[in-house]
């Protein structure tokens, strides 16, 4: 999940008020008890108080805007990313549609690269997406594509969620950057330092 805030990170995306959170507590009230549930990853375009007071958890309306998006990862408890149950304590589902009206719901499948895109329609209910021509997902509340890359990262080979630009050009990771640097600065006879 930090890799999504390290490409964002290094285009300049990520403005002082907005928010990325991972295994972060997002919080609402539902008939009158207290409901938290941790996404894997979600982006907040803007806080309204400041970042020290938003320490475990986050409170949409309170604090600043809804997320745009909520990502989650499949987990070991099969369906938990798909349970629309309304009783209390809500399923992630019922949760990030009828409770906090997320626009974007992601649910990625690390294993097999398996990426489902969910959109909240006018009617209050998501809506599965259809990639775009360019095999990717259109995420209109963060002007970005999402989808699954394959490669390396931290030792790790497998599957892994990238953002693209308006125009399909894959948005860097912090290492990537660096080793396009080092191979411009080698053609162009500099050696770098390490």
């Amino acid at each position: 999940a930090a890799a999504l805030t390290d490409s964002l990170n290094q285009a300049g995306l990520i403005a002082d008020a907005s928010f990325t959170l991972t295994n972060y507590g997002i919080c609402a009230t539902v008939n009158e008890q207290t409901v938290v549930k941790g996404p894997d990853w979600a982006f907040v375009a803007q806080i309204t108080v400041p970042r020290a007071e938003i320490e475990r958890s986050y409170t949409p309306h309170l604090q600043g805007d809804l997320p745009s998006i909520v990502m989650e990862f499949l987990s070991e408890t099969p369906g938990e990313e798909y349970s629309s149950k309304p009783t209390y304590p809500p399923g992630k589902w019922f949760y990030y549609e009828a409770v906090l009206q997320v626009p974007y719901y992601a649910i990625f499948e690390p294993t097999s690269g398996d990426l489902e895109v969910y959109q909240l329609q006018e009617d209050g209910n998501y809506s599965l997406q259809i990639m775009a021509e360019n095999g990717l997902y259109w995420i209109d509340s963060m002007q970005l594509f999402l989808g699954v890359w394959q490669g390396e990262r931290e030792n790790r080979t497998g599957y892994w969620l990238r953002w693209w630009d308006a125009q399909g050009n894959l948005l860097l990771w912090g290492i990537e950057r660096a080793q396009r640097l080092r191979a411009q600065l080698r053609a162009a006879g500099i050696e770098p330092e390490d």
